[in-house]
């Protein structure tokens, strides 16, 4: 749950997304000065670097004092004026009509008029549900995630531009074939009093909240716990800040056990809504929160400055959390990965700074392994179908395993 991907160009303070298109295209970021600095940081990929890089340059050019001052905050500006109005209003309608609309500006004007405020926010979240490679919980029956809802292994602790279409067409397709399934084995009837008895308790409790005689704002307390995400669970973590965090948090999780609610009626009622929603929400703030305290190393999109490592000697093992009815903290639990079942084990990828790795002495064993398997196979005249199911067996449904051709193949 600590791995949270921050995107670098939402509309600010909006926050509504400006596509990495624009920088794909030519766009670029600017600062106070008006100057184009990512080239600073990244000479070689300059501004068409990764998103989670692209963000953490982007905050520290902003603490060097290089943000742009507004009445909302510090931002700095995409510039996409210097592809031309023909580009923009046949390539990227959908950016112009979103800057028109809610910022007022046309990014086609040519200078720092056109140019979009923008400021890192958070996108996505690679942790979710755990599932099965079928998609259904490893802990409730007939329970099944995709997407964004699930852990389902497609990401890891980082998740590429444009993956959320492979999640879309392979982890939806692959788990719904298998949701279709299990509702064709798994014919059940499920009694009224059942859900009767489910709703009554949510009503029951929805009253119990308009009726309490509480004392704290739920505002307050929701405004509170997206200042403490936002300044020590964000972009730039340490363990000063994150102990921090897990302290406050779970002050505002006790307190939003008292919360008094002014408006009283059960219907159309914004206040209500908040005081059902916000324990919730602090709840995953936690598990956020403790998972990066608790992990000291940095990993894609969890970045901590006193452990700037990825360290696959200790911590090459996923989180789980959990939580205990009554308890106040999320129970956390580690699950080891098998690098030596691994077709590809951790290394170098050429991401980040050379040396800022520790590597497990598991990885050049399994690749060694794996070398010499793919070697006597190839000569054993295997094709490529036979050598990855040697080197990592997946359980797919027969339909995803015929064999298709690539360019090259004989």
């Amino acid at each position: 749950m600590e791995a949270v991907q921050f995107h670098p160009t939402p509309l600010f303070p909006s926050g509504i997304l400006l596509t990495e298109g624009c920088r794909g295209d030519g766009g670029v970021l600017r600062d106070v000065d008006g100057h184009r600095f990512m080239p600073d940081y990244e000479p070689e990929k300059k501004d068409l670097a990764s998103r989670d890089v692209v963000s953490r340059r982007m905050m520290e050019h902003m603490r060097k004092g290089k943000g742009v001052k507004s009445v909302y905050g510090t931002h700095l500006w995409l510039d996409i004026s210097i592809l031309g109005r023909e580009h923009i209003e046949k390539n990227l309608r959908d950016v112009q009509e979103i800057c028109e609309y809610f910022a007022g500006i046309d990014p086609a004007d040519e200078g720092q008029k056109g140019w979009a405020p923008v400021h890192p926010m958070q996108h996505y979240s690679m942790g979710g549900i755990r599932t099965k490679p079928t998609g259904e919980s490893q802990t409730l029956s007939g329970l099944f995630s995709a997407g964004e809802a699930a852990c389902w292994d497609m990401h890891g602790f980082n998740r590429l531009g444009g993956n959320s279409v492979s999640e879309t067409v392979v982890a939806g397709m692959i788990i719904g074939n298998y949701f279709a399934d299990y509702c064709l084995d798994n014919q059940i009837d499920i009694k009224t009093s059942v859900i009767e008895k489910f709703v009554h308790e949510k009503e029951s409790y929805m009253q119990e909240l308009v009726s309490r005689k509480g004392t704290e704002d739920v505002f307050r307390i929701k405004n509170r716990m997206k200042k403490i995400m936002q300044e020590y669970v964000g972009i730039f973590r340490d363990g000063e800040g994150l102990a921090k965090a897990v302290k406050e948090l779970e002050e505002l999780y006790i307190q939003s056990k008292n919360i008094g609610i002014k408006d009283k009626q059960l219907n159309v009622n914004p206040e209500l809504e908040e005081a059902y929603r916000v324990p919730m929400m602090l709840k995953v703030a936690l598990c956020v929160a403790k998972g990066a305290l608790d992990r000291t190393e940095s990993r894609g999109a969890h970045t901590r400055e006193d452990y700037p490592k990825r360290d696959d000697a200790n911590w090459l093992k996923r989180t789980l959390t959990s939580w205990e009815e009554g308890d106040t903290m999320p129970t956390v639990e580690y699950e080891p990965l098998d690098i030596m079942t691994m077709e590809i084990p951790p290394g170098f990828r050429g991401y980040g700074a050379k040396g800022n790795l520790i590597e497990n002495p598991l990885s050049l064993e399994r690749q060694a392994e794996v070398d010499q398997l793919t070697e006597k196979l190839e000569a054993d005249g295997k094709d490529r179908f036979e050598i990855q199911d040697a080197l990592m067996p997946f359980p797919l449904q027969a339909e995803y395993k015929r064999k298709n051709k690539r360019l090259g193949d004989k």
